[in-house]
């Protein structure tokens, strides 16, 4: 007797748990909550059309202008880094194809994303509301210059290269708080941890990255 074909969904569902144990779990990556958000999110609904068969690849892929959705593992490891219970209010500096901000979306009571390109914006808050997220509120802006209207933010979180912490976002990092963020050149960059204590930003790298610039007037634009 032959066997019924596997639906798409669910040859994508072991696709994304195989990415789970694979590539993030196994390299180190250890917050169940993170792992299981990771696990949940289709994440090949937010990559270009054609290339959803390689959304669950070790690898950061095109999602049109210009733009990438970053690779698994690192999508996971800079959400470990912020250290969600739950009842944070986080910033993504960043919106592109909208997958980073559902993973937060899973993890943090509210998520303020702030995208320069209106077009992303367009596309990744249809998916997201499509998805049933309702704790997400999209901006079209200079990230780099942040949302002041609504913060202190618990978390920001930035997926773009900067040539430093960018000010602004130091300055609306509520106290106590924790950003991630890539800073170096516009080709490479080190993950820069900051977290603020009794006003100041005391900041460490950890692991090397490559993301696309950060443009704005307080990344590479005003360089």
């Amino acid at each position: 007797m032959m066997n019924k074909a596997v639906p798409p969904s669910d040859h994508m569902e072991v696709a994304r748990r195989r990415m789970v144990e694979e590539q993030i779990r196994a390299r180190g990556v250890k917050d169940e909550r993170v792992l299981a958000a990771m696990a949940k999110v289709p994440r090949h609904l937010f990559v270009e059309t054609g290339l959803d068969s390689q959304a669950y690849s070790d690898r950061a892929l095109p999602i049109g202008e210009g733009q990438t959705i970053s690779q698994p593992y690192m999508v996971a490891f800079m959400t470990e880094s912020l250290k969600l219970t739950g009842e944070e209010k986080v910033l993504e500096i960043g919106t592109g194809s909208g997958y980073q901000t559902a993973v937060l979306a899973e993890l943090a009571a509210k998520v303020f994303s702030v995208e320069r390109i209106s077009a992303l914006t367009v596309r990744a808050k249809q998916l997201l509301d499509r998805l049933g997220y309702t704790n997400v509120i999209l901006r079209v802006g200079d990230g780099s210059l942040g949302w002041k209207q609504f913060g202190p933010y618990d978390r920001i979180l930035v997926t773009a290269g900067a040539p430093r912490v960018p000010a602004p976002l130091e300055e609306q990092l509520a106290e106590g708080g924790t950003m991630v963020v890539p800073v170096g050149n516009n080709v490479s960059q080190k993950l820069a941890v900051a977290t603020k204590k009794r006003g100041k930003t005391d900041v460490r790298t950890c692991c090397p990255c490559t993301f696309v610039p950060l443009l704005g007037k307080e990344g590479w634009e005003n360089s």
